[in-house]
């Protein structure tokens, strides 16, 4: 189960250009690569669960091989949670 914080601030869910931003700037990371490799994902859940208060579940984690699904994934589970 998801468990949810509200944040702050209402935030929409990031967009795809918003996810690769945030993935650039973890480091090397090749133009145009789609999938997220384990060191990206870990890095990125944490960055979705300081911004927006939410621990996703394994079963969610499991389904984020790609930058598209990860925006589908967090799109999922932060429109429910509004």
């Amino acid at each position: 189960m998801t468990s949810f914080s509200p944040p702050s601030s209402a935030l929409p869910p990031p967009g795809r250009a918003e996810i690769a931003d945030w993935l650039a700037g973890l480091g090397e990371r090749p133009a145009g690569s789609e999938r997220i490799d384990s060191m990206e994902l870990a890095w990125l859940v944490h960055q979705v669960e300081q911004r927006y208060g939410i621990e996703l579940t394994d079963d969610q984690l499991e389904r984020i091989r790609t930058i598209d699904d990860a925006v589908a994934v967090l799109a999922e589970v932060l429109t429910s949670h509004v």
